[in-house]
């Protein structure tokens, strides 16, 4: 699954430490349908919530490995 350069931007904050649901919230969330990365996240099962932690999913953590390595090729 290729993400799109938002959807990485995403998944490599949430990587970086251990975010709250708030502050992912006050960060990623839009009224935008247009720009819904939080929510296509979500859904797709990059993310997940846990109590009031946002973690990555397996298929989240292997979509930044693979996008990584895409740029870095690229």
């Amino acid at each position: 699954m290729a993400v799109a350069s938002l959807t990485r931007d995403l998944l490599a904050w949430i990587d970086e430490r251990p975010r709250t649901y708030g502050e992912t919230m006050d960060a990623w969330r839009t009224h935008c349908p247009r720009l819904s990365i939080w929510e296509d996240a979500l859904l797709d099962g990059l993310v997940r919530v846990e109590g009031r932690r946002i973690t990555l999913t397996a298929r989240g953590e292997a979509a930044l490995a693979r996008s990584t390595t895409l740029s870095a090729a690229g």
